[in-house]
Order: C-alpha cells, then sequence, then structure tokens
C-alpha cells in the first residue's frame, strides 16, 4: 500500500514549482541597453511595458518604473519615469544614464521593478526583472550583448515576475 501512495503523491519537484511565485508572470518590459564610451555610461532605456496585471479595481494600473544599478550602497542610483495614467501597456521612452567605469559594469546589477502608483496609500509592486552577470537566459544574455557591443543600442523584451528583486521597498 505504501508503493501506492507513493505514486500517488505529488513529487517535491512538483510541489517546490507551484510554490514557486516567482514563476507569475505580470506583464513584459522593453529595455534598451547602451554602454557609452565617450561619457563612460551605461544608458538604460525604459520603452514601454505591455499586458501588465491589472492592480486598480477599475481593471487598469497607474504604471511607473524604478532602475537601480546594484550594488549600491547610497541608493544614488535610483532613477523613476513619469507615471502612466490608466493603462496596462504604458509607453515611456525615458532613458537613464548611469556613471560607470567599463570594466566595473562586471560587477553590477540592473534591477528594474514596475509599479502602480496611488494616491494616499502606499504603491503596488507590480513586477520587476534583474539584469547583470548573475542573471540567466535572456536577461544574461541581453547584458553580455551589451558588454560587447559597446556604443551600440541592444532592445530587448523582458518578462516581469512578481518576485521583487533584491530587497527593494518602494
Amino acid at each position: 500500500m505504501a508503493n501506492v501512495w507513493y505514486l500517488l503523491s505529488p513529487s517535491p519537484l512538483q510541489v517546490n514549482k507551484t510554490e514557486d511565485k516567482s514563476l507569475e508572470e505580470r506583464g513584459r518590459i522593453m529595455i534598451s541597453l547602451k554602454y557609452n564610451t565617450q561619457k563612460s555610461c551605461l544608458v538604460v532605456g525604459i520603452i514601454r511595458c505591455a499586458h501588465l496585471a491589472a492592480m486598480d479595481a477599475n481593471g487598469f494600473s497607474d504604471p511607473y518604473v524604478k532602475t537601480y544599478l546594484k550594488p549600491d550602497e547610497n541608493k544614488k542610483s535610483k532613477h523613476k519615469t513619469a507615471v502612466k495614467k490608466k493603462t496596462l501597456n504604458p509607453e515611456f521612452n525615458e532613458e537613464f544614464c548611469y556613471d560607470i567605469k567599463y570594466a566595473d559594469l562586471t560587477k553590477k546589477t540592473l534591477e528594474v521593478t514596475v509599479w502602480d502608483y496611488d494616491i494616499g496609500k502606499s504603491n503596488d509592486f507590480i513586477g520587476g526583472v534583474s539584469l547583470g552577470i548573475n542573471a540567466n537566459g535572456e536577461r544574461l544574455k541581453h547584458w553580455f550583448d551589451c558588454l560587447k557591443n559597446k556604443d551600440k543600442k541592444i532592445e530587448r523584451w523582458h518578462t516581469l515576475t512578481n518576485e521583487l528583486p533584491g530587497s527593494l521597498n518602494d
């Protein structure tokens, strides 16, 4: 009888997979990266988002994007886009420049988070993505393509998950 129970019970892998909330897709974001050799800076472009999770009762969100280049002890690397009202497919077309030596990029992680702006209460986290040497898949490939192709803008779509990168708080 124990063998039957064993065969019918879910495997640990399946249990962990369903409990892993980071697998929940919260929309997509198009990000551009370019290392500008003349200015010695990483130019991060927040182009647009698509199919964001609705966070407000009206079925929409009021999204904005925050970027950090980590590690960042003084939180000086924080940049924010403008808030786009009542949309799940916002167009931002904003660029932020991080002054950094090219060689130091291999030690950095770009954290990009999308938030829903709420008046009078704390903003809701919609989703996030991390790009850098410790990322994997398309996020790692995008970072490496930026490092390999100095002075060339590289645009890619990335999937947002509901896992808050690092220990970011709004």
